[in-house]
Formats: C-alpha cells, sequence, structure tokens
C-alpha cells in the first residue's frame, strides 16, 4: 500500500506540474524584474507563450511512442495534463494577441489576417484545441464512446503542424529554430506512423489465427460454455 502511494507516478505527476508552469513562472519573473523595459513586452509574452504550446504539444505527441519503447503503460496518465497545459497556453497566448495586441479591435485583426496568412494559421490551430480540451475527461469518453472520441482527438496532428506552419510563416530573420521545431514534428509525426501500422499489421489473423478459429467453429476448441466473455473497455488513442 505505502509502495502505491509513495511510488513513482506522483513524482513524476508533480515533475508535469512543475515543468508545466515553468513558462507563466519565467513570465511572472521578467515582470517583477522589469525585464519588460528593454523588450517588447507583448512580443516576449507572445513568444514565450507559444513557443510553450509547440514544447507542450511535442511532448503529449511523443507519450505513446514512450510508453511502447519502455512498456511502461502509467505514462498515458500524463497526456491529459500536458495537453491541458498546451491549451492552457495557447489561450495567453490568443488573449495576449487579441487584448495586448489588437486591442480587441475587430477591423483591426481582419486586417490583419488578410495582410500576415500565418495570424489565421495560428487562429485555426487554436479554434482546433478547444474540443481536445473540452473532451479530455473520462466522463466525456464515456459519453462519445472510444472510437468517436479516438477519432475527435487525432486533431492533434493538424493542430500541432498548423503550430508549427504559424511559427515558420512569422518568424522573418533567423528560421533556424522554426526548422528545428519541424523536424522533431516530422520525427514525432513518423514514429507515430509507424507504431500505428505495426499495430494494424500485428491485429491480422495469421494462419495459426485462421486455423484456430475453424477448429473452434467445429468443436474441437473452447466451447461457448468454456469461454470468458470479454470484458467492455474505453479504448484510449494511441
Amino acid at each position: 500500500m505505502a509502495k502505491r502511494r509513495f511510488g513513482l507516478v506522483p513524482w513524476l505527476k508533480v515533475g508535469v506540474w512543475v515543468g508545466g508552469l515553468v513558462p507563466l513562472g519565467l513570465l511572472a519573473k521578467d515582470f517583477v524584474t522589469g525585464a519588460y523595459l528593454f523588450t517588447d513586452p507583448i512580443e516576449l509574452i507572445q513568444r514565450t507563450t507559444g513557443i510553450s504550446v509547440l514544447i507542450l504539444l511535442f511532448v503529449t505527441l511523443a507519450i505513446t511512442p514512450l510508453r511502447r519503447l519502455t512498456g511502461w503503460n502509467r505514462l498515458i496518465r500524463f497526456r491529459r495534463l500536458t495537453g491541458l497545459f498546451a491549451f492552457f497556453y495557447a489561450v495567453l497566448h490568443a488573449f495576449s494577441y487579441f487584448v495586448f495586441d489588437q486591442r480587441l479591435s475587430l477591423s483591426g485583426i481582419l486586417d490583419d489576417v488578410a495582410e500576415h496568412p500565418w495570424v489565421l494559421v495560428g487562429f485555426t490551430a487554436f479554434l482546433l484545441l478547444i474540443p481536445l480540451a473540452v473532451t479530455s475527461t473520462t466522463g466525456w469518453i464515456r459519453r462519445m464512446g472510444g472510437k468517436r472520441w479516438t477519432r475527435l482527438h487525432m486533431l492533434i496532428y493538424p493542430t500541432a503542424v498548423l503550430g508549427v506552419l504559424h511559427f515558420l510563416w512569422l518568424v522573418k530573420a533567423d528560421e533556424n529554430e522554426p526548422v528545428v521545431y519541424a523536424v522533431v514534428l516530422g520525427v514525432l509525426l513518423g514514429i507515430r506512423a509507424w507504431i500505428g501500422y505495426s499495430a494494424r499489421r500485428s491485429k491480422r489473423p495469421s494462419g495459426a489465427g485462421r486455423t484456430s478459429s475453424k477448429m473452434s467453429a467445429s468443436g474441437d476448441g473452447p466451447t461457448a460454455a468454456t469461454r470468458r466473455p470479454a470484458s467492455k473497455q474505453v479504448t484510449l488513442p494511441s
């Protein structure tokens, strides 16, 4: 009992919370120390929150490959938390743009969207994050059903792609940093695609599986009275 209570998972959860709050703490430190006096405060807020969104989305996407690599299925417990932190910083990012940058001017926002396509791309990515955050609870999984919930949460892929594209189009001078983010995203998506392909391939019935099915149908295998019914489970996206 004590081992389960004071195991590794609670400490990792604390680590995720601390790591998720670090960008907010850095912004608070810059505000207290007056760092805003030496740079554009709006640009500093938007850059810090935007980078935080991308990193947290990448961490969320990396959880499944790490789970498959280590065999430690408890890692899946942290996916919702990292995803919600990504949404939190996306809200701060959008808030700083609409309130501080555009001062809630609809005409200014529309003009900016027409002149700078990366604004539209970033806003689209933010809108895609909203249903993911709202339906991230276990209750929503039960309401929607595992398959529908899984299909909805595949929106994280276009969200991450649009986020990186937003960063690439936004940067004018040094494009090395957004290119690095694009490469990391490409690697993550490639690994997850390989995992999905391997999972589908492993589900294909083999020759032994087909023979076993024929034996069961002919009465040579376990009978219906001896077979245990499969328990109904909610399937989460890998």
